[in-house]
């Protein structure tokens, strides 16, 4: 029997960031998103909009994209079933790893109160070669205890002007105030990882942050100029941040929803 009402779909995607041009579509046609939007106008033959939770840059990686569409009226697939489908229409490189029914008004990218990234950093000192393209590799990280006390500078309430990069759209009434709730490193058996937790983040904020406390552990940027280029007067008298860590090592591990999401 076909069902007479539209249900919205909430998608959970992974993928690995290297082989496309990021996650929103483009002309060239190599998204994320343009490969989602072909597999489901194949398994609907029909264009079906889909909308992600926010963008992610060429070589950039997610654990927990989150994007929506609505099923054509008509459909008799359950959500679980959306899985199978679109994996089945799309490269290996990304996959559904999830897909359930959401409130008709649930929006992926305006109804998110949060997310987490993480940054992968490969220490080795020679960079093996499964690990190319998913980690920075910085063989002379420097001293850890002041790459965690340029972290410490992080969290908060603040302007993060000075750590955002432009994409060409920008207005005089631009917001840049975030809060980043965390900035918390962790060990790993051959690197470290630095995990944000904020309520937004900014176009490149989180590699212009990690870029700019990787050089404070490698003694090349004082704590104290770190510090200053938070929460700067209109015009940065003290700059911007000039260190971007490159997009290899950065994975969208989350986004965060009210529970009735």
């Amino acid at each position: 029997m076909l069902s007479h009402f539209t249900m919205r779909l909430k998608l959970t995607i992974a993928y690995d960031g290297r082989p496309f041009s990021g996650w929103q579509a483009q002309p060239c046609g190599n998204t994320v998103q343009d490969h989602l939007h072909v597999a489901l106008r194949e398994i609907a033959k029909a264009p079906l909009p889909i909308q992600g939770s926010g963008r992610t840059d060429t070589g950039v990686h997610a654990l927990g994209q989150i994007a929506h569409f609505d099923a054509p009226a008509g459909t008799v697939m359950k959500p679980f079933n959306w899985v199978a489908a679109l994996n089945s229409h799309l490269p290996a490189t990304i996959r559904i790893m999830a897909c359930e029914e959401a409130p008709p008004d649930f929006h992926a990218r305006f109804s998110a109160i949060g997310k987490i990234y993480h940054y992968d950093i490969c220490t080795e000192p020679v960079m093996p070669p499964h690990k190319a393209g998913l980690a920075w590799h910085v063989p002379r990280l420097g001293d850890a205890a002041r790459l965690r006390a340029a972290l410490n500078l992080m969290p908060g309430r603040h302007d993060f002007h000075a750590f955002a990069a432009y994409r060409g759209n920008e207005t005089a009434e631009m917001d840049y105030h975030r809060t980043l709730h965390a900035a918390d490193l962790e060990t790993l058996t051959d690197g470290c990882r630095i995990t944000f937790f904020g309520d937004g983040f900014l176009y490149k904020m989180v590699r212009l942050l990690t870029g700019a406390a990787v050089r404070v552990a490698q003694g090349k940027l004082d704590p104290g100029t770190c510090s200053a280029l938070l929460d700067q007067a209109p015009g940065l008298p003290h700059g911007k941040s000039p260190y971007c860590a490159p997009a290899d090592g950065l994975y969208l591990q989350q986004v965060l929803y009210p529970p009735s999401c």
